[in-house]
């Protein structure tokens, strides 16, 4: 500690942690969630005892080298994570501290890469999609590569200046323009603080959008000698702090994640069978491959994974000998007995930056100040510099009495992946937060999966991929209902209730003056009665159609089509009713004589279909909520044979992908040639994803390619700069309906049992008789009535429900145990197969 503060201060740099640990404090003194601190910053004994990080440095073997020394050239900086939420709050107190006029954010240039300026010139030069994404295809997706580089190495793309005019104007023109700037725009997360008037120090830069930055980029402001500090708002910390408020048993007794132990067996448990969805960093498809083969039971594992999982490593093949090693199926070797205490923890593999430095330290003699500089040069790969490193290597191995062959293979090794080397100190700050994801998800997975719903409400992709993952735990998700829901997500006993701010159209100002209403008067009894009590300021027809569509008022009375139609006449009356209630007004014989009008029935109109029903319900949730047009085909589609959208979000781009889907969107237009091709919208229990079915392919499909239809395609991720992955069609097929009477459909026939003296509070056979007609199906459903004791159960007598077939959806289970416990309904030959009471 002492010698970090010496060197601290040696470079004029203490001033800069106790500013950071005043913002610290400023955010836990009002509610701002922090996050663990990451970056080489998690290295400095000093940024623990200061509590700037929840990491510490001696028990991870991080170094502080890493982040600042005496002979480091760049000023390096301090990154913190605050609450996606609150983040504002703490930059808002920078401003108000330390001067409007000297507290700004920091411009970035986005620059023409190599494939996104071939597609930019084969715009402007009028070419086709098609034939700018053929070119533009050629350029290999490497990490750094430059259009020069892939000339020279691409035979065809060298051909193409030749082929005609256009296309060697094309690459004349890419050469020409390539890495200039594209446009401008504001760093996510660099504040720059200076010490007087920012024009003082730097030029600034008004956005279209009126936001202020400066006109130096990053770079730059540090040549200058100006300090920027990383504020970035980490949605991960907001979701930590509401699953622990939901877990805890009360507000007194929070569950201190700091404290959770590091060797939970049901954490690695979890993470082994990479159930990962919702846990920070790890839970991409590929990410999840990586989980299953790595098999973590170790938190070193989980700092390794984050470390692993990127393009160096994929390519170099580090992951499989890290993997074989770990099982025993390769024999871990270390090139010097020197070696093993550096490199045990990665069975042999050099993964961190902070390895290569403590290579250089104990085998070369180099201090870690000397081995920051060697660590950076092989980064930059520098031939002068490596050059007069490697010199500087060897003489001091020589020292170490390690032979010139033997040392100068280390080098080389040492060399080779430096390059992809990560910084440990990033990796175990960001292990930390997987770590803490996935515990909770392991010991609270309804306050988690509640938590990550609500951080995203407004991502469609995201609910339908969590959603998904409840159903798979077996957690029962509860529509949104306007006597039940609060705002956000929340748990119902051990079920998640649907946040009504969730719904399209329904502000939070609209939630809580309807919540409001709730608790000062009750529960709603019908669509009148909700208008006649919330505040009408605060809610308009947009907002309760919102609500009917979802399905928030189906426990008012009638089915969803009419109270669709009732809005109007509902919102008129309230609206009435509150003019003649004014304190200032006075009925003609007094207020004991005055009369309320009977609530008018809804209007007679014929339910939706479940297809009508399902799509309006869609609108407005952004997905399929109750049911799902796949739901008949969900054992073909979970049969593993095909990916799913998901995966396409995820993937390369080239992969090859196949997947069944429902087209909810089409749009025609014409290619260059004039001929029609398609861009469809295709959606699956996973989310959505747009593909494209080119002239040909559309020509031949053109039937099945109908907005509503169910089809298998197999088309090839494209994947453009700044845009979401695309799916290239190459095959289509028609997928048909599933015959129930098969074995393995979902649907096969089946009833309804519902024991009414096994229910757990009291109930209203009128309102469980409509919750049932909202389902229709062919179904049937029976009542168990009679016996209430244990020992008369076999006495009870089974009477059918008359005139009512019902459709056993997720949704409608839900309800039914939500209302009556879990202990009360069964299905018989269903999907839970047959149990008798």
């Amino acid at each position: 500690l002492s010698y970090e503060l010496d060197t601290i201060c040696q470079v004029g740099y203490a001033q800069y942690f106790l500013i950071v640990r005043d913002f610290i404090d400023y955010a836990q003194r009002n509610g701002v969630a922090v996050g663990p601190g990451r970056g080489s910053a998690a290295g400095s004994l000093v940024s623990y005892v200061l509590g700037i990080t929840d990491i510490d440095p001696l028990r991870f073997d991080l170094l502080f080298e890493r982040f600042l020394n005496p002979e480091r050239i760049s000023m390096p900086d301090i990154d913190i994570d605050f609450d996606y939420e609150n983040r504002g709050k703490v930059i808002e107190y920078v401003l108000e501290k330390y001067g409007r006029e000297s507290v700004t954010q920091i411009i970035t240039f986005g620059t023409m890469a190599a494939r996104a300026v071939v597609r930019d010139v084969g715009r402007a030069l009028g070419m086709g999609y098609a034939e700018q994404d053929r070119v533009a295809k050629l350029i290999p997706g490497e990490i750094g590569m430059t259009l020069t580089r892939a000339l020279e190495t691409v035979p065809e793309l060298r051909s193409l200046a030749k082929q005609d005019e256009t296309h060697a104007k094309l690459i004349r023109c890419s050469l020409a323009l390539e890495g200039l700037a594209r446009h401008a725009s504001t760093h996510a997360a660099g504040v720059l603080i200076a010490p007087g008037k920012l024009t003082d120090y730097v030029p600034v830069y008004r956005s279209s959008k009126g936001d202020v930055t400066t006109q130096y980029d990053m770079t730059s402001l540090e040549r200058i000698g100006l300090l920027k500090m990383d504020f970035l708002g980490l949605r991960t910390l907001t979701v930590l702090r509401d699953a622990v408020r939901l877990a805890s048993p009360t507000a007194d007794a929070l569950l201190d994640l700091k404290r959770i132990p590091l060797d939970d067996p049901m954490t690695y448990a979890l993470l082994s069978k990479a159930q990962a969805v919702g846990v920070f960093q790890l839970e991409s498809s590929g990410m999840r491959d990586l989980l299953r083969k790595v098999q973590p039971d170790t938190f070193e594992d989980i700092i390794a994974i984050n470390a692993l999982f990127r393009p160096g490593p994929i390519q170099s093949g580090m992951i499989d000998d890290f993997v074989k090693r770990k099982h025993g199926k390769q024999k871990v070797t270390y090139m010097h007995p020197l070696l093993e205490p550096i490199l045990k923890n990665t069975y042999g593999v050099i993964l961190y930056q902070d390895q290569v430095m403590q290579i250089a330290n104990r085998l070369a003699g180099f201090s870690l100040a000397q081995a920051d500089i060697l660590r950076r040069a092989m980064g930059k790969k520098k031939p002068e510099e490596m050059e007069k490193q490697k010199s500087a290597f060897l003489e001091g191995c020589a020292k170490n009495r390690i032979p010139a062959k033997k040392a100068e293979e280390i080098f080389d090794l040492m060399a080779k992946f430096a390059g992809y080397g990560f910084v440990r100190s990033h990796s175990a700050a960001y292990a930390m937060l997987s770590y803490q994801t996935a515990y909770l998800k392991a010991h609270h997975p309804v306050a988690f999966l509640a938590s990550c719903m609500t951080s995203e409400v407004g991502d469609t992709d995201r609910i339908v991929a969590l959603v998904e993952e409840a159903r798979r735990l077996k957690i029962a998700i509860l529509p949104p209902d306007v006597n039940r829901s609060p705002a956000d997500f929340a748990l119902e006993g051990s079920s998640i209730r649907f946040g009504l701010t969730a719904v399209k159209n329904v502000g939070r100002g609209s939630v809580e003056a309807l919540v409001k209403a709730r608790e000062e008067g009750g529960s709603f009894r019908s669509l009148a009665d909700l208008c006649r009590r919330v505040d009408l300021r605060a809610i308009n027809k947009r907002v309760l159609e919102s609500l009917v569509l979802a399905g928030a008022c189906d426990g008012l009375g009638g089915d969803r089509a009419q109270l669709h139609g009732a809005v109007p006449a509902a919102l008129g009356r309230a609206q009435e009713w509150a003019r003649g209630s004014s304190p200032d007004q006075v009925a003609l014989f007094g207020a004991e004589h005055s009369i309320e009008a009977p609530e008018p029935s809804l209007p007679n109109v014929p339910p939706w279909p479940v297809h009508e029903r399902l799509q309006r319900e869609k609108e407005v949730l952004g997905f399929y909520f109750s049911d799902h047009p796949l739901s008949p085909y969900r054992p073909l589609i979970e049969s593993g044979r095909l990916g799913d959208t998901a995966r396409v979000r995820e993937s390369r781009d080239g992969t090859d992908i196949g997947l069944i889907g429902v087209i909810s969107a089409r749009k025609l237009i014409t290619d260059r040639n004039g001929r029609p091709m398609a861009f469809v919208t295709i959606e699956d229990f996973a989310g959505s994803v747009e593909g494209m079915a080119f002239a040909d392919l559309f020509e031949k499909n053109r039937a099945a390619l109908a907005q509503g239809a169910v089809i298998e395609v197999r088309g090839r991720v494209s994947v453009r700069e700044d845009e979401e992955p695309k799916l290239v069609f190459q095959t289509i097929r028609p997928v048909a309906t599933p015959d129930p009477s098969q074995p393995g459909s979902e649907r096969a026939e089946g009833a309804i049992h519902i024991d009414l003296t096994a229910a757990a509070g009291p109930f209203s056979l009128e309102a469980l008789r409509d919750l049932l007609n909202r389902h229709p199906g062919d179904w049937p459903v029976y009542f168990h009535v009679g016996a209430a004791s244990e020992a008369e159960r076999e006495a009870k007598t089974r009477i059918r429900a008359r005139r009512i077939l019902v459709r056993p959806s997720d949704e409608l289970l839900a309800q039914l145990r939500a209302r009556l416990g879990d202990g009360a309904v069964r299905l018989e030959n269903g999907v839970e197969g047959a149990v008798p009471f």
